[in-house]
């Protein structure tokens, strides 16, 4: 990854899932944060070509959208 501003997330695992990630890092030869970024990417890369993803997401602009009328006492 290139020297790019980045976003420090702290990440909770459960203790199998955080050997098995640093087995496939160590085998791999990379750092645990590459595998987990490149894991995350392609999670994100699927839902952004999910239509069940993309109609819960217009769900959700939907109903804070209400929300911030509501509070605003627009409606």
């Amino acid at each position: 990854m290139a020297k790019e501003a980045t976003k420090n997330i702290l990440l909770r695992l459960d203790p199998e899932l955080a050997e098995r990630l640093q087995t496939i890092a160590a085998v791999e030869g990379r750092s645990v944060s590459e595998v987990a970024r490149e894991a995350i990417a392609e999670l994100v890369d699927r839902r952004r070509a999910d239509t069940d993803f993309s109609r819960l997401l217009e769900e959700n602009l939907t109903r804070h959208e209400e929300s911030l009328r509501r509070l605003r006492g627009d409606g």
